[in-house]
């Protein structure tokens, strides 16, 4: 018996709105994917001004953060990954925001 393995095609995000709850990103296939912002302290911690100035990278393959140094996966929000980083790390960046 063989057996093969398929290829996983991870769409991309056209769209993304962050409030103080929620991650929303709208992707090209048409779903619309909703996350607790509480999955990704970063934004959790953030203001909404520095929620809303974001940019697509890579044609939509992940979200960049300029102001809270956050990246986010188109792979990993579909695979319902939360944040990675550690608490030490967290905290060393809450202190450095005063």
């Amino acid at each position: 018996m063989s057996s093969s393995m398929t290829e996983i095609e991870i769409s991309n995000a056209v769209k993304v709105e962050v409030d103080d709850k929620t991650l929303t990103v709208t992707l090209d296939d048409g779903r619309i994917l909703s996350l607790p912002i509480s999955w990704y302290p970063r934004l959790y911690y953030g203001s909404q001004q520095e929620r809303n100035n974001f940019r697509l990278i890579g044609k939509g393959e992940g979200i960049h953060w300029e102001d809270l140094d956050e990246d986010i996966s188109m792979e990993g929000i579909i695979a319902g990954h939360h944040s990675q980083e550690s608490q030490v790390s967290l905290a060393k960046w809450l202190k450095a925001r005063g």
